[in-house]
């Protein structure tokens, strides 16, 4: 009887097992073709919709700036030559690298002695000559003193023959005495003839004295120079540059001592394409006197002058492209000759033009532009100018329309987007729209989202949480529903 109690039971639990065990594997079985049907399942298709950047075309007066690079330079540098060789005696003590002189200032001195005896040689030639013409002109008077002298003879032998003359037609006088009186007249004529050569070569005498003053005087005048180019002095104000010389030192004539410049006098030259020359002519074909900024970077500071253009190069230069112009700086404190500056110049205004970053523009000339429903269509426009990161372009069509400021691989013709509009922040999310649940309709997705073994525990509780409120995202409920098949 218990054997027979034990056997009814060892068959009983064996009985229960099995039905476990087939249980077991229904149920593996079952899940595992839910698992693999809910894989095999092709999901719906949804559009994916990028946030943009976008800007309204709005039509205005825009002044291009055209950007070059360029060199500042003086437009007074004296080259500083010493006048006269010698040893230098004394320096200004501003003759140093970088020393401020003002105009007639004195920079150095030569040993003056060798100009200084010459000096004084001159002025006694001078004398000397002076001397001379002095004697000669009194020559000169004794001459003419004997010339009427013996005009005065020669007048008295005239009458004399006359009257010897006279008496022998009346009978009284003979022919000896005619003959005598006729000989001592020649006499007195070549008397008179004697004198005029005195008195020509007198008056030659006087003027080679002249001649010689008058070198004398030269040579006086160049004396004096020889000894005022003994000192230097400044043409105008300025700073030195370049010093090579010492007190003490020997220095040849025309040496370079020194290099004069002119800091208040700049001018910065800089070379531009031709295309950006023409772009700088008026209608006549003349260089516009367009206004330019010039920008010196100091390690973070900028240096900035105001100028204006004012002339060009006469010719392009051998191995050379494009124009070379130069710019009259105004006011440029701070910058020196040499160095290398940033260049930008106003060219003429432009009308009904936009202004658009460059990355709104692809290398076809074409825009994505906002069109209905938030998609996007390609429009073609005219860039004019492409400055910095910015592009100025003309698109009459576009007037009043959105185009977007960044394009991206992703984006193009018929894709719809998200605006984000100057003002609001980028990152801010729009407010979602938000939908109520009927009853039935919140079980389903409760039961759903309860079943789901692939969702992570935290997710399943937010998403239950939103679940159990009055309104739901529409976006979440569409996302559900989307897997679940309906």
């Amino acid at each position: 009887m218990r054997f027979l109690r034990r056997s009814l039971v060892g068959l009983f639990l064996l009985a229960v097992t099995v039905g476990l065990v087939t249980y077991a594997g229904q149920s593996f079985y079952a899940a595992l073709q839910t698992r693999l049907a809910q894989q095999d399942r092709p999901r719906p298709a949804r559009e994916r919709v990028f946030a943009a950047n976008v800007v309204t075309v709005s039509p205005q007066q825009i002044v291009p700036v055209m950007t070059a690079f360029g060199e500042v330079r003086s437009r007074r540098t004296l080259a500083v030559r010493a006048k006269a060789g010698g040893t230098v005696i004394e320096l200004a003590d501003s003759f140093v690298e970088g020393g401020q002189v003002t105009a007639g200032q004195r920079l150095l001195q030569v040993d003056p002695s060798d100009a200084q005896s010459a000096l004084d040689v001159a002025r006694a030639d001078l004398d000397e000559a002076e001397a001379e013409l002095r004697d000669a002109g009194r020559g000169l008077e004794l001459a003419e003193d004997e010339l009427n002298a013996a005009q005065d003879q020669a007048s008295l032998q005239s009458r004399a023959l006359t009257r010897q003359q006279n008496l022998r037609e009346r009978g009284v006088g003979t022919d000896a005495a005619v003959e005598a009186a006729e000989l001592s007249e020649a006499a007195a004529k070549q008397a008179v003839l004697s004198r005029r050569q005195a008195v020509a070569s007198a008056h030659t005498r006087v003027d080679q004295a002249q001649t010689r003053l008058s070198r004398t005087r030269i040579a006086l005048a160049e004396a004096e120079r020889d000894l005022a180019d003994t000192a230097l002095y400044a043409a105008f104000s300025g700073t030195l540059g370049s010093v090579s010389l010492v007190q003490g030192g020997l220095v040849a004539n025309n040496e370079q001592v020194a290099e004069l410049i002119d800091p208040a006098d700049l001018e910065a030259s800089f070379r531009v394409s031709t295309a950006q020359y023409a772009r700088l002519l008026d209608d006549a074909g003349a260089l516009r006197r367009s206004e330019v900024q010039v920008t010196l970077d100091v390690f973070g500071t900028d240096l900035i002058a105001k100028g204006r253009i004012i002339r060009e190069s006469a010719a392009v230069g051998e191995g050379q492209t494009g124009r070379l112009l130069f710019a009259r700086l105004e006011a440029a404190k701070g910058f020196r000759p040499g160095d290398f500056v940033t260049i930008e110049v106003q060219e003429a205004a432009l009308d009904n033009v936009t202004l658009l970053p460059a990355s709104a523009v692809d290398a076809a000339g074409t825009v994505l532009v906002v069109g209905d429903d938030d998609r996007l269509e390609l429009a073609q426009v005219q860039v004019l100018r492409r400055q910095g990161d910015d592009v100025i372009l003309r698109a009459p069509d576009l007037s009043g329309r959105e185009v977007v400021t960044g394009r991206t691989p992703l984006l193009g013709a018929g894709i719809k987007i998200r605006p984000i509009r100057p003002g609001a922040a980028a990152d801010t999310p729009e407010k979602p729209e938000m939908v109520a649940l009927t009853p039935e309709r919140r079980a389903q997705l409760i039961a759903f989202v309860e079943g789901n073994t692939r969702m992570p525990p935290d997710a399943k509780e937010r998403v239950l949480a939103q679940l159990a409120q009055d309104e739901v995202s529409a976006q979440t409920v569409a996302r559900l529903e989307s897997r679940m098949g309906g």
